[in-house]
């Protein structure tokens, strides 16, 4: 495959500003919540800053821990990540009181961009039922080559626009914070040498890695 027509300095940038985008919410909440907690004086009123702020310090962890290995370095060049911690991870910033996983790979280390890529494909997957549902992770195959399938099924589930495209890494033009995810795990997956995909099979939406 020829390489995508971006450059890296672009990559870098978006990324970064996709991160950005995930963390203004949270924090932003905590600084509306410590404001309240210094120019109000209503018990009621500081309890339920207090909570919001609790809230969204959990949130805004949660958020940090996983960018930190779905986006960065996670380790030296070669590093292997323990899917153990992935799911750790993965549960604590994806599941809520609507969505939930359900995690059925082995606790094994595997390369470390092939758990970035799962990680990805997880958020893709999240995005594919906007109004909750289940994300079943299964193995595909084992060991170091070991790939994985992800059946997100929730009402109206649908494939996000362009992510497809953006998988296969034909959609470089017009790129924004907002595309640039499921087009860097396409770059992953071409890195692991492995093809990603996503397509509807039935009611649920299927991302492949293998």
């Amino acid at each position: 495959m020829s390489g995508p027509a971006i450059e890296a300095l672009d990559l870098a940038a978006l990324l970064c500003s996709r991160v950005c985008h995930d963390l203004i919410s949270p924090i932003g909440a905590i600084v509306n919540g410590l404001e309240v907690l210094a120019e109000e004086k209503d018990a009621e009123t500081q309890q339920f800053a207090l909570e919001l702020i609790k809230k969204s310090s959990r949130t805004a962890s949660a958020k940090l821990q996983f960018c930190r290995i779905a986006f960065g370095a996670a380790g030296s060049a070669g590093a292997q990540i323990d899917l153990g911690d992935a799911e750790t991870i993965a549960r604590g910033f994806l599941e809520d009181d609507k969505t939930r996983l359900t995690w059925n790979l082995p606790r094994a280390l595997l390369a470390k961009n092939r758990v970035k890529l799962l990680l990805n494909l997880l958020l893709i997957a999240g995005q594919a039922i906007p109004r909750g549902g289940v994300m079943t992770i299964d193995p595909v195959g084992s060991g170091e080559t070991m790939g994985f399938t992800i059946r997100a099924t929730g009402t109206n589930a649908r494939v996000p626009p362009h992510a497809a495209d953006l998988l296969a890494l034909q959609a470089a033009e017009g790129l924004d914070a907002h595309r640039i995810q499921p087009f860097y795990a396409g770059l992953l997956a071409q890195a692991s040498g492995v093809s990603a995909a996503i397509a509807m099979d039935g009611d649920a939406v299927v991302l492949s890695a293998h």
